[in-house]
């Protein structure tokens, strides 16, 4: 079994913060509002896939605009995002006003350490957050302490090639793209994460963010210059596969196809 994810860079978790909450407050109304972490198919899957119902409370960790809390309030008793960066929040508790939600609340918080009793939530999920992560098996654990027997924890996030030089170019330019990039994962690790941390073997589905990449880059905070080498990046992936993502040209516009693998269990 392959083994879990290790740190990307000991020792950095200060810069690496600082980094978050750059990238994230620049990112906020952007990202939230951007049509692939909006689309309302990917996060239906979320819902049915974490077997969601009226009785359950929900977690979602690393919420950020609060997409995915505001997706699951009508299905559950109860909804609750945490999250690191005040501006996230923000746009969170605005999109909750405007869809007249009152059964959710909103928390800033580090998700390795949740201020949660044990045993708190009966369902929780985190979506693109793991690729941020310095250590997720220690998020990962948090999850499943605050998680009711019976429960269910969910990781949802973009997945690498099997390829390993292929991932690590994938992950060259998303830190390109996104400086507060960590690492990706391939889905083995993904998978090997879950009985590190005292779960089963998680159950597997997948589908695809399908956008253009100027939309991409266009809620992106790169460093000056970044920008055109990413999408030469792109261009070059088109031919030869380097990034191990599906990549086609249209005249000028790039599209592109990332990898999206959401795993979730029951915790016994």
């Amino acid at each position: 079994m392959p083994k879990p994810s290790v740190p990307y860079s000991p020792g950095a978790s200060d810069n690496h913060a600082k980094l978050i909450l750059d990238q994230f407050t620049r990112q906020a109304v952007p990202f939230s509002s951007a049509k692939t972490i909006a689309d309302q198919q990917a996060l239906q899957l979320l819902i049915e896939f974490s077997n969601a119902g009226p009785q359950d409370t929900l977690l979602d960790v690393a919420c950020g605009g609060g997409n995915v809390v505001c997706a699951f309030a009508p299905a559950v008793q109860h909804a609750t995002g945490i999250d690191v960066t005040p501006a996230m929040l923000a746009r969170a508790q605005a999109m909750a006003k405007e869809k007249g939600l009152v059964n959710v609340s909103w928390n800033l918080g580090q998700a390795t350490a949740l201020p949660y009793p044990d045993a708190s939530f009966s369902r929780i999920v985190t979506r693109f957050s793991f690729h941020h992560f310095i250590d997720p098996l220690a998020v990962l654990k948090e999850m499943v302490r605050v998680c009711t027997p019976g429960g269910r924890v969910l990781v949802a996030d973009m997945h690498i090639s099997t390829n390993s030089v292929k991932g690590a170019e994938f992950n060259r330019m998303e830190r390109l793209r996104d400086p507060s990039h960590v690492r990706a994962l391939p889905v083995a690790e993904l998978k090997a994460l879950f009985p590190a941390a005292g779960l089963p073997e998680a159950n597997v589905t997948f589908y695809e963010l399908r956008d253009e990449l100027e939309n991409l880059l266009g809620r992106s905070f790169p460093n000056p210059g970044d920008a055109d080498r990413i999408r030469e990046i792109f261009r070059e992936s088109a031919g030869d596969d380097r990034l191990g993502i599906s990549i086609r040209l249209e005249g000028s516009r790039v599209h592109y196809a990332y990898p999206v693998a959401v795993l979730a269990a029951t915790r016994s």
